[in-house]
């Protein structure tokens, strides 16, 4: 029968359990606990597990409900059990709340591809998952084609949501911590647009008719535009407002989908004299472009693909930066909607716009929603405006 015990040498001031082991032996453990009581729950626990051991019947699960019980009684909290795939979509609702949408089927993504890794072992104790784990979902994707960048970002991801599991004291160790970064390619993929590429695109985007007959190709032109002079991003652009929009002192102000950072940059004369001739909204809320606003980005017939269709009607071509390898691999161009924000940043560049001030333009403005620059600065940014190059459509 199991009894606890002071401490003979007077060494420790917790109680010590005398138990039978399940080989038969006699074992003798500190139980942690200074009062009498707690530590008898403890050591009763111990020796029924004991017990069960030796008749087979000790499952994890009963482990976790026998160990829950001791927390309970002793510090009348109850233990947190966690498997990996209930910890891992637990974590991934908190941040469908906190992010962006895009960012948000990135881990989603990253998530659903690893627990199907898993298999079986997802339904697993969180502390189980091992840097084993997260390095055969990493080889895996790299076989399947992925680029090893990619691959890099999904162990990122991971390592989020085992943080957070071991600051709540849920894991002793990160498991994807453990997995080092493979090598990639630092060369940028995307290459900006010349004048001459932007103008075609332009041309070509006065000919495409989208939506109802009322909606026409002046809102693939304005997209253009707007991208071209602020770096804008496909959604963020396609999704403005007109609230962001201010005529009257050539600004717009915008909130980076992917970010969350607030931009805020003035017009140059080619955009505002382009946005003067779009009819008035009733309502300030209304979508600047509305025959694309809420369209997705991805897929066939997504919003980069109609405008990988423009640039292809425009005889404007990229080259192949990444041939598709692989199930899930994917052709990747040197030239897309994205370049207009290398486009935009390479010709300030090259007008001698320092580096601090291009980074106004492509979300490195402060994340404050009412963003104020002082007069020097206002002068600084529309100087670096006037930098660009007029637009004709």
């Amino acid at each position: 029968m199991a009894s606890i015990h002071k401490d003979p040498r007077g060494k420790s001031p917790f109680w010590y359990c005398a138990y039978r082991l399940p080989s038969g032996k006699r074992g003798f453990k500190s139980t942690k606990q200074t009062n009498h009581q707690k530590a008898m729950v403890f050591c009763r626990t111990l020796e029924y597990a004991s017990r069960e051991s030796k008749a087979g019947r000790l499952t994890e699960s009963r482990v976790q409900e026998l160990i829950s019980e001791i927390v309970l009684q002793t510090t009348g909290e109850p233990l947190r059990f966690y498997s990996a795939e209930g910890w891992l979509r637990d974590w991934l609702k908190g941040k469908e709340v906190a992010k962006s949408e895009g960012t948000t089927k990135k881990y989603k993504h990253t998530i659903e591809s690893f627990l199907q890794s898993l298999g079986e072992r997802a339904k697993r104790n969180i502390n189980q998952i091992s840097p084993r784990d997260i390095q055969r979902f990493r080889d895996a994707e790299i076989e399947a084609g992925k680029h090893p960048r990619t691959c890099n970002f999904a162990v990122k991801h991971l390592r989020m949501p085992f943080n957070v599991a071991r600051r709540q004291g849920l894991i002793t160790h990160n498991p994807a911590e453990a997995i080092e970064m493979l090598q990639t390619d630092n060369e940028s993929t995307r290459h900006p647009f010349d004048l001459h590429q932007v103008s075609a695109i332009l041309e070509e985007a006065a000919k495409i008719k989208v939506g109802k007959p009322t909606h026409t190709s002046r809102d693939w032109q304005g997209v253009i535009m707007v991208a071209f002079y602020t770096g804008g991003r496909l959604q963020d652009v396609t999704n403005l407002r007109w609230e962001s929009i201010d005529l009257e002192n050539k600004w717009i102000a915008f909130r980076a989908g992917k970010t969350r950072q607030r931009i805020k940059v003035p017009m140059h004369d080619s955009l505002h004299d382009f946005l003067l001739e779009l009819p008035a909204p009733d309502n300030v809320k209304a979508f600047v472009f509305p025959a694309l606003a809420g369209k997705r980005a991805g897929g066939k017939s997504g919003l980069s693909m109609a405008f990988k269709r423009i640039m292809e009607r425009a005889k404007v071509r990229g080259e192949v930066a990444r041939e598709r390898t692989g199930k899930a691999g994917r052709t990747v161009n040197t030239l897309s909607f994205h370049s207009f924000r290398h486009t935009l940043t390479s010709i300030m560049a090259n007008a001698g716009v320092p580096i601090e001030v291009r980074q106004k333009f492509t979300g490195h403005a402060s994340a404050d929603m009412n963003v104020r620059y002082t007069h020097h600065e206002v002068e600084t940014l529309r100087s670096a405006v006037g930098k660009l190059p007029t637009l004709h459509v």
